[in-house]
């Protein structure tokens, strides 16, 4: 008898919060069973029971849902390359420039965004970081990373934005923390951030059935000004762009269209 994935998804949603259908189906449905093995259940029934009354194995759920993979500067020249462009379109033109990290994870890429910030001497930014997950957030907020994690962060950033400590980790200082403010949010359901100059929401849509991740992109690009930048992932791509606003910069990196430029279109 095959499991029964109607009721659980059924279940979560009701429970936890969390649209199962949005992701895609077999990917999905291999996460839960490999997950509901390791905790011993039998059945998805089983499974729901146990979730319902153990709350370390509800948290172990969740993170193992959200896929927390992450490091500063994830896939470094992509990023280095989105930093040039928030030095051209952004810091150049914006004094008070608000950012979205969304499905922030862990933390390294807000924290990677606020020391960019924070190189540029750009006090008045604001940098909002979200996820789904509160335990995953919790981790974010105290900032401690492992060796493996910043390995991609040149040695004088290391010194200037981290203090070791005993246990070979590395914590964020509290100049770099105090530029960040994580809160939990479901792309799938809550209210988007508004009024972005800079939205970044990578390897994320990845997850997504077409329908949930076209409008995804459709809230993403609307929740940017005119001028704003959005930052995807190195295997996503938005096939509507021009229809939700956006204009191609470069790999992975849109820009929302002036006025202007939508009237031409228009026109």
């Amino acid at each position: 008898m095959g499991l029964n994935f109607a009721f659980f998804n059924d279940w979560v949603q009701e429970n936890l919060g969390i649209e199962l259908d949005a992701y895609k189906e077999r990917q999905m449905q291999r996460r839960i069973t490999n997950i509901m093995n390791r905790a011993g259940a039998k059945t998805l029934e089983q499974y729901a029971s146990l979730l319902k009354e153990d709350r370390i194995a509800r948290i172990a759920f969740i993170e193992h849902l959200t896929i927390n993979v992450t490091n500063f500067y994830r896939n470094k020249e992509i990023f280095e390359l989105f930093e040039q462009k928030m030095n051209a379109e952004i810091f150049s033109r914006f004094e008070f420039p608000k950012i979205w990290s969304a499905a922030c994870s862990t933390g390294a890429e807000p924290y990677t965004l606020a020391m960019i910030t924070a190189k540029k001497n750009c006090p008045g930014a604001r940098i909002v970081a979200t996820d789904i997950d509160e335990a995953i957030l919790n981790k974010a907020r105290a900032g401690r990373y492992s060796e493996y994690e910043v390995s991609n962060l040149a040695k004088a950033d290391l010194q200037r934005f981290f203090n070791k400590t005993d246990t070979a980790s590395f914590e964020i200082k509290n100049e770099l923390k105090r530029r960040v403010t994580f809160k939990r949010h479901d792309l799938l359901k809550d209210m988007y951030e508004q009024n972005c100059h800079v939205v970044v929401c990578r390897n994320v849509t990845i997850y997504f059935k077409p329908k949930a991740r076209d409008e995804v992109y459709r809230k993403l690009a609307s929740a940017l000004v005119p001028g704003g930048l959005l930052f995807t992932g190195a295997t996503e791509t938005i096939n509507s762009a021009a229809q939700l606003g956006l204009k191609k910069l470069d790999s992975f990196i849109y820009q929302k269209k002036q006025q202007n430029e939508r009237s031409e279109i228009n026109g």
